[in-house]
C-alpha cells in the first residue's frame, strides 16, 4: 500500500492550519471581523501569519466529543483460551494480510491463572482478560461491538463514561461481518445512545472522530479524515471505510463519527507492521452495521444468498492467457456437488462478468452481490465459457455458517491435508510448462483420495526455475483445465499449450486441483 509524499505534506499543512486557529466548539464560524478574509488562505496580521480553516472544517472536536462520548463504552471480557494461543502475540491472527491486528485486544493472564481441572479429569483452559470498545444504539441498553471482541466470552462487563460498571450478555453475533450486539443486564436506564448515518456519508477528505478504549485506557478521542471507501481487506461481505484517525488495539468495536456526531462506521481493524497505529484503519460502514444489528436484535438469523461455487479473481494475466483482453470478472474454480450452481449448469472455468446486469470486477464483488439476495431468488449470471458469452440462471440457496464452511475446507493445511506424492503408472509426456505430467490412473486417485470421475494430468516433477515452480505447483497436483479446455490426459495439456503458442499467447491458464480444491493460475509458456 503506497501513499504519495505530497499527500502527507498537504495533510500536515492542513492540520497545522486547524491547530493554529483552533477554538472551542465544533462547527463554530469565524468571527465576523474575519468575514472579508479569504477562507483557507494566509491572513495578514501584525504577527506571524496563520491559516484560517476552510469552510466546513471544525475548529475543535470538543463539542462533538462531549455530546457522543457518554454513549461509548469500554468492554472487558473474560474468556478461556487454548494454551497454544497464549504463546501467540495478543491481538494478532485474524485478517488476511500481515500486520493487521484483530482478535482479543488485551494481554493474556498466562497459564498460571486459576482454573484447575474440569469434571472427569479434563484440563480446564486458562483464562484471558481482554478489552475492546462498543457503543449504545438504544436507550434500553443495546450495544454494538465487534464479534471478535466477545466471541469466546464467559463474562462481559461494560464500563460507562462515569466509570460505573455493568454486566452484559450477547444478544447475537455475525462472524461474517465481525459484528455483535450486547444487552446490558438489569433495568437501569435510559442510556445515552447514538444513531447510524446512512444518508449523507462523508466524502473522502472529510473529518471524522473515533472514540474508544485503546490499550485499556478508557474513553479516548482521536481525529482524522476519511481516506478511502470500498477497501477490500479479505473479509467477504464488507467494503471497508479507510480512515487515518489513529486507532489501536482495544479500539475494536468502537464508533467512527462524522462532524455531526453520527456513526458512520464501526472500527474493526488496522494495518500495521508494528502492531500500533500507522494511520491506516478500517471501519465497517454504518449501512452494513445497522442492517446486521437490527436483524440480531430482532432475533433473526443472518441469512445470505448462496450458489455453491468457489471463485477467484479473474486477473489480467488470466485474461491474456485466454485471449480475452482486459476482461474483468470472477472465475469459477470449484462447484459444490448438488449445489445451486451445479444444478443450474454453471461449470468450472466459467468467467462470471455480471450478476443481474451489474458488472462483476472481482470475486469479492460477486460474493457480495450473491450474499444480498434471499433464498429462492433467481440470479442471472452472464458468463464467458470457451470464449463465448452465455447466461446461467441460478436459484439461490442459504449460505451455511462460517463454521460449517470451514469444516468442509479441504485446502492445503485444512482437514484434507496435503496431497500424497506419486505418479500415474501409465503414459508419460515430455515436459510441458516446466512440469512432467502423467496420466491420472485409479491407483493415483486412491492415493490422492479423489472421486472416480475426476479427470486430469498428474504432476510428477516441477522445474523450480520455471514459472510453474515459482507459482507453487508441486508433485501430486492435478491439472484439470488448460485455458478453455478440460484436461483428461497429458496429451490434452500439451495440445492446449500448443494451441496457445500458435495463437501468439505467452501463458496458459491452468486449473490446479490440490487437496480437493481447485485454483486457477496463469503459467508462462517457456521456449
Amino acid at each position: 500500500m503506497t501513499t504519495k509524499k505530497t499527500g502527507y505534506l498537504l495533510g500536515a499543512i492542513a492540520g497545522a492550519g486547524v491547530m493554529a486557529a483552533a477554538v472551542a466548539g465544533a462547527g463554530v464560524q469565524l468571527p465576523s471581523a474575519h468575514a472579508g478574509m479569504p477562507q483557507g488562505g494566509l491572513i495578514k496580521a501584525s504577527t506571524a501569519p496563520i491559516f484560517a480553516p476552510p469552510p466546513g472544517a471544525p475548529m475543535s472536536f470538543a463539542d462533538i466529543f462531549d455530546r457522543v462520548s457518554p454513549a461509548v463504552v469500554s468492554i472487558n471480557v473474560t474468556s478461556r483460551v487454548d494454551p497454544a494461543a497464549l504463546r501467540q502475540i495478543p491481538g494478532f491472527g485474524g485478517l488476511p494480510f500481515p500486520g493487521v491486528p484483530r482478535g482479543p485486544q488485551g494481554e493474556d493472564d498466562g497459564p498460571g491463572e486459576p482454573g484447575g481441572r474440569a469434571e472427569r479429569g479434563q484440563p480446564r483452559l486458562p483464562t484471558q482478560q481482554s478489552s475492546g470498545s462498543g457503543f449504545f444504539i438504544s436507550a434500553d441498553g443495546y450495544i454494538v461491538t465487534n464479534n471478535h471482541v466477545v466471541e469466546n466470552a464467559e463474562t462481559i462487563k461494560v464500563v460507562l463514561k462515569d466509570e460505573s460498571e455493568l454486566e452484559a450478555e450477547v444478544v447475537g453475533r455475525d462472524e461474517a461481518t465481525d459484528l455483535a450486539v450486547l444487552k446490558v443486564k438489569g433495568g437501569r436506564g435510559p442510556f445515552p445512545f447514538v444513531n447510524f448515518e446512512n444518508a449523507g456519508k462523508p466524502r473522502v477528505g472529510d473529518w471524522v472522530i473515533t472514540v474508544g478504549n485503546p490499550f485499556g485506557l478508557g474513553g479516548t478521542a482521536t481525529a482524522g479524515i476519511v481516506s478511502a471507501y470500498g477497501r477490500d481487506i479479505g473479509e467477504t461481505f464488507v467494503d471497508y471505510i479507510q480512515i487515518d484517525a489513529p486507532i489501536n488495539r482495544g479500539n475494536s468495536g468502537g464508533p467512527t463519527f462524522d462532524v455531526y456526531g453520527r456513526v458512520i462506521g464501526v472500527n474493526t481493524a488496522i494495518f500495521s507492521p508494528s502492531g500500533g497505529s500507522v494511520g491506516i484503519g478500517f471501519a465497517i460502514p454504518s449501512e452494513v452495521a445497522e442492517t446486521v444489528t437490527k436483524q440480531l436484535i430482532n432475533g433473526g438469523k443472518i441469512e445470505r444468498g448462496y450458489i455453491g461455487a468457489t471463485i477467484q479473481n479473474f486477473t489480467p494475466e488470466m485474461a491474456e492467457a485466454q485471449g480475452l483482453g482486459d476482461q474483468k470478472g470472477a472465475i469459477v474454480a470449484d462447484l459444490s456437488p448438488g449445489g445451486p450452481s451445479a444444478r443450474a449448469g454453471l461449470q468450472v472455468g466459467d468467467v462470471v462478468v455480471s450478476v443481474n446486469g451489474a458488472l462483476v470486477k472481482s470475486s469479492s464483488e460477486l460474493t457480495r452481490q450473491v450474499a444480498r439476495v434471499r433464498a429462492g431468488e433467481v440470479l442471472r449470471l452472464d458468463v464467458i465459457r470457451e470464449g463465448k458469452k452465455r447466461v446461467v440462471d441460478i436459484r439461490s440457496g442459504v449460505r451455511p455458517s462460517e463454521k460449517e464452511l470451514a469444516s468442509n475446507d479441504n485446502s492445503p493445511g485444512g482437514p484434507g491435508g496435503r496431497a500424497a506424492p506419486g505418479a500415474g503408472a501409465l503414459a508419460k509426456a515430455p515436459p510441458v510448462l516446466g512440469m512432467t505430467v502423467g496420466a491420472l490412473d485409479d491407483a493415483a486417485r486412491t492415493r490422492l483420495n479423489l472421486p472416480a470421475d475426476v479427470r486430469g494430468a498428474l504432476v510428477e516433477t516441477v522445474d523450480q526455475d520455471s514459472d510453474a515452480g515459482a507459482k507453487g505447483l508441486r508433485r501430486g497436483d492435478v491439472i484439470t483445465r488448460a485455458n478453455d479446455r478440460a484436461v483428461a490426459s497429458p496429451a490434452d495439456l500439451a495440445a492446449a499449450v500448443d494451441a496457445a503458442r500458435k495463437a501468439g499467447r505467452t501463458s496458459v491458464l491452468v486449473g490446479v486441483l490440490r487437496s480437493g480444491r481447485t485454483a486457477f493460475l496463469p503459467i508462462k509458456i517457456s521456449g
